[in-house]
């Protein structure tokens, strides 16, 4: 079983940053390809960035820009970096690992992103 633990979240002012973390830990036998969703109440759960096993990124297009996905070097962390935080991108946050080479998904709890004057 593989856990993902979040952090980094918080409320910040418009056009502030946040850098949100998702650590993988327990039986990775795989490659990871990774992506950060988001969701507010009511609405789906949408993906806002990704990065593959093999490194290619992907962002929506109200995101480009303004955050950017990376992972560490054992590729068991991703990362959001996330610049120029405006109040439509409040929401809950969550990491997604789902294997490269296995049908596996796996979920993080989550993380508030508050974005207000």
């Amino acid at each position: 079983q593989v856990q993902l633990v979040e952090s980094g979240g918080g409320s910040v002012q418009p056009g502030g940053s946040l850098r949100l973390s998702c650590a993988a830990s327990g039986r990775i036998s795989s490659p990871f390809n990774w992506a950060w969703h988001r969701q507010v109440p009511g609405k789906q759960r949408d993906v806002v960035a990704s990065i593959t096993s093999g490194g290619t990124t992907y962002y929506i297009d109200s995101v480009k820009g303004r955050f950017t996905i990376s992972r560490d070097n054992a590729k068991t962390t991703v990362y959001l970096q996330m610049d120029s935080l405006k109040p439509e991108d409040t929401a809950m946050y969550y990491c997604r690992a789902s294997g490269a080479l296995n049908p596996v998904t796996y979920w993080g709890q989550g993380t508030q992103v508050t974005v207000s004057s």
